[in-house]
């Protein structure tokens, strides 16, 4: 009996529970609370705390007037193809919240492609995912009552036919599930594949680097992409 497919299945489920398995960093206790921090929040704060960093450093000594430099012209050019982008998809009544997509999108592409660097990607806790998702859906609602005001996004709730009303308020937890298991889907996905690719034998030299880069780099920012652009959508949808 070949015992080849059995032993690569309880090596897949090890790994997969393994990189499903979040673990607690520390811990500490206010009175009779014990809160536990575990290794996502950790790594999701050493993003951020970089990504502030860098943004400090790049964003120093920007000018209005006068001669610019290629690192300003960089950054506005960059600047002006994301909000060309999201204008496109929303339109000018929510532009407003065009920085917020972008801090979002940047956050979860390095979140994704930080794996390259040995660290454990956020996206692969579904806390994590969940989290963002309910972010995403709290501002989408923020958005739809400050346009339409408390009534006119009530009102928004029986149309076309009052009779869907059901169906469009279920929208409301259906559209941050969405966002949630597609990110955490693609992310775990992305790992199973590679683990597979690993179990071949033929495939261990060579193919494991380029299939590892193209799952950490560019799907993690397609991943990325997906997201907001899904959110930018849901954003136009709410205020039109």
């Amino acid at each position: 009996m070949d015992l080849c497919p059995v032993l690569m299945k309880l090596d897949l489920q090890k790994e997969l529970s393994e990189q499903l398995e979040i673990e607690e960093v520390f811990s500490f206790n206010i009175g009779s609370l014990k809160i536990g921090i575990d290794e996502t929040t950790v790594v999701s704060w050493i993003i951020i705390a970089v990504l502030t960093v860098i943004a400090i450093l790049l964003t120093r000594n920007l000018k209005v007037d006068g001669q610019i430099s290629k690192r300003q012209m960089l950054l506005e050019l960059c600047y002006e193809k994301m909000e060309n982008f999201f204008k496109g998809i929303m339109g000018e009544k929510v532009e407003k919240y065009i920085p917020w997509l972008m801090s979002m999108a940047i956050f979860i592409g390095v979140s994704n492609i930080i794996g390259v660097f040995g660290f454990k990607p956020p996206t692969k806790s579904m806390q994590v995912t969940a989290m963002m998702a309910v972010t995403s859906i709290v501002l989408v609602e923020f958005a739809a009552f400050r346009e339409k005001g408390i009534k006119g996004r009530l009102k928004a709730f029986a149309q076309p036919v009052a009779v869907i009303t059901p169906i469009n308020i279920m929208e409301i937890i259906t559209k941050p599930l969405s966002l949630c298991m597609r990110l955490f889907g693609n992310v775990i996905g992305a790992f199973i594949i590679m683990e597979l690719i690993k179990a071949i034998p033929v495939m261990k030299v060579g193919v494991p680097v380029i299939f590892g880069l193209y799952f950490d780099l560019f799907d993690g920012i397609l991943q990325a992409y997906i997201f907001v652009f899904l959110t930018g959508l849901y954003l136009q949808e709410a205020v039109e």
